[in-house]
């Protein structure tokens, strides 16, 4: 049986080193010649050297030396009427200090975001979990944060250990627009080490809620049991490049293109007034939205109909009894889940209902404003 202090070689690769302690079930820390701990898995361990004596716990500590004070006192005379000589060597308990073990290779920087579905068979009504997996040997004072509109507000802050994950939070899918923008911070430090100093990291994200209604999105990782879906926030020592394009960002673009563009462009759809009840339709369709989608993903698309949403809402929200139909087409739901999500947080007060069939199919909703 493999023990702490053994000097074992690898089987299936070249190297090997003395054991510096165990790792989940199975797998030994490796100390290798550079210092670093490697995990390795005891089957792929041969002992080659082994010490008997081991290396003694601290209560084992505290037994011997006890036994050795008691063997270094005189016997008791055998006379009850001599006083016995009080003793006065007190021996000072050992004061040892733990460090964490460090992986070889983990002083570059590799930190995630992950989002792991409780029940993975049941997508699509499931609860989810998010961590933030720290896959180097620094500890990270970290805060985790999401946005609404411009005002950012913290989700979870803290200090995550190095080579491990740590849970933030669980979530239900009616939160998931809570979730479109988030933004991770820490900074990375080592405890009682010296180490190499890293630039504080703020990276921002924009979330695809869409994914999470897809099975394929959660893939198998080395950091969880079940599949998971991983988002890059410092690989390899690089923060990952913001993903986050302001909605006034995407309109500059657009109009910078029109410019240069010569070919006619077909015009944007603007809310059309119609009727003598003067209903406001808005087409949320993205092809009636862009003229070109190439290179957006579908959570892109469905952030940039949400931003038209928000838009036409501002623009009447203090119109009272303005009526308002967004054509977003019957799909699979998703935009219009999202709608009614938006104005039950932000809108309370508005009345909506399923547009006029009649007119609009399955696929409208009339919004009332209200006050």
């Amino acid at each position: 049986m493999i023990k702490i202090g053994d000097k074992v070689r690898f089987l299936s690769e070249v190297g090997g080193g003395t054991v510096t302690g165990f790792q989940g079930k199975g797998i030994v820390l490796v100390q290798d010649a550079d210092g670093f701990d490697i995990p390795m898995h005891i089957r792929e361990c041969v002992v080659i050297e082994t010490d008997n004596y081991n290396i003694p716990l601290p209560a084992e500590k505290a037994t011997q030396a006890e036994k050795k004070r008691k063997e270094e006192q005189p016997a008791r005379p055998a006379n009850p009427q001599v006083a016995e000589e009080p003793a006065h060597r007190v021996e000072k308990p050992e004061i040892s200090v733990y460090r964490q073990p460090e992986m070889k290779g983990g002083d570059v920087l590799n930190v995630y975001l992950a989002f792991v579905p409780v029940d993975i068979k049941a997508v699509s009504t499931t609860s989810f979990e998010s961590y933030i997996v720290n896959d180097s040997n620094y500890y990270l004072y970290y805060t985790y944060l999401g946005a609404e509109g411009k005002a950012w507000t913290i989700r979870s802050h803290g200090l995550v250990e190095p080579n491990t994950k740590l849970f933030l939070e669980e979530f239900e899918k009616a939160s998931l627009n809570d979730l479109e923008r988030v933004a991770l911070q820490f900074i990375a430090f080592k405890d009682r080490r010296s180490f190499s100093l890293k630039p504080a990291v703020s990276v921002e994200l924009r979330i695809d809620t869409v994914k999470f209604y897809k099975l394929h999105t959660f893939q198998q990782t080395d950091f969880f049991e079940t599949p998971a879906l991983m988002y890059d926030i410092v690989k390899d020592d690089r923060p990952a490049k913001q993903v986050y394009v302001s909605a006034e960002d995407l309109q500059a673009a657009l109009m910078q293109k029109k410019t240069v563009d010569t070919t006619p462009q077909k015009p944007k759809p603007a809310p059309k007034h119609g009727g003598k009840q003067d209903i406001i339709e808005v087409d949320l369709h993205i092809n009636a939205l862009l003229d070109d989608t190439r290179g957006m993903s579908n959570g892109e698309m469905l952030n940039y109909q949400l931003d038209k949403f928000r838009e036409v809402m501002e623009q009447y929200k203090n119109k009272r009894e303005q009526r308002i139909v967004f054509i977003h087409g019957k799909g699979d739901g998703v935009l219009r889940h999202a709608i009614l999500d938006e104005l039950k947080r932000k809108y309370p007060a508005c009345k909506s209902q399923d547009a006029s069939f009649q007119e609009y199919g399955f696929g409208a909703t009339l919004v009332t404003i209200k006050q």
